[in-house]
């Protein structure tokens, strides 16, 4: 069995308040875009086996699902797992957390294992924030520390999308380590709901203020995506891609480019 675990974009994210138990709260929208890893997952008789090239160590969010469903099912065939990356890591693009539900979800159907849409979000939530949203297929305002979904009616179709690499890994500790924290102005869904040329003032990422002073890098992606043309642009999640949005393909000089037609 194969599948082709895709990206998502925060599409504004604001930290709303540190919970006692160290995470955070915050409020986004997840929307996924036409971008893909490859995930093959087979029946094997040799034993748990991982393609070499895909260099899967145990603490791969893949492998992680696995084992996780094995908990559940201790009688779990072994299999072998193809995994081809498309999806920058580190980029906060949701990569491994794609990949991860994809798990999840092909060993369901593979195995006839019939677990339900709860268990499904349990297991998901327990490998990471971002995993819950790819059990969906449409836009979604995610709150809580990103687990608690709602859709959201948000069709992109038709815009450009300028994704930029700058080839800086930030982890998730660095990113959460200086972020501001607060109610935003007003509620995310209001501010979508306002025309895409008002979102650069009012959808924003709090993560941008303090990672753009550490990285200046970032801040001139953003700026050049907005002088090329770009509608709206942002950080996704914590980092490190720069995306715009624009009526026109956008020429960003110096960096690593994809752009996609939504």
């Amino acid at each position: 069995m194969i599948t082709f675990p895709s990206a998502k974009l925060n599409i504004g994210l604001r930290v709303t308040e540190k919970r006692p138990d160290g995470y955070h709260n915050l409020q986004t929208l997840f929307y996924q875009i036409p971008l893909h890893d490859s995930l093959e997952i087979l029946p094997s008789k040799e034993g748990m086996l991982w393609d070499d090239s895909s260099d899967l160590p145990e603490d791969n969010l893949v492998i992680k699902a696995y084992r996780a469903v094995q908990k559940i099912y201790p009688t779990l065939p072994a299999v072998r797992i193809f995994l081809r990356k498309r999806i920058p890591m580190g980029s906060g693009l949701g990569g491994g957390s794609s990949d991860a539900t994809a798990t999840l979800l092909m060993f369901n159907r593979l195995f006839d294992l019939g677990m339900s849409d709860t268990t499904l979000h349990h297991l998901a939530t327990g490998l990471g924030a971002d995993c819950p949203f790819f059990l969906k297929t449409s836009p979604h305002i995610a709150e809580g520390i990103g687990d608690i979904l709602e859709p959201f009616p948000l069709d992109l179709t038709g815009y450009y999308l300028t994704l930029v690499f700058p080839g800086i890994h930030i982890s998730t500790k660095e990113a959460y380590t200086a972020v501001p924290v607060g109610q935003p102005e007003e509620d995310l869904r209001t501010s979508l709901n306002r025309p895409i040329s008002e979102w650069k003032e009012w959808v924003k990422n709090d993560f941008e203020k303090n990672l753009f002073v550490a990285y200046p890098t970032l801040a001139e992606i953003k700026k050049s995506l907005y002088a090329s043309g770009a509608i709206y642009a942002s950080m996704s999640g914590s980092g490190s891609a720069i995306y715009g949005l624009s009526h026109e393909p956008l020429n960003i000089d110096n960096y690593a480019t994809k752009t996609l037609k939504l």
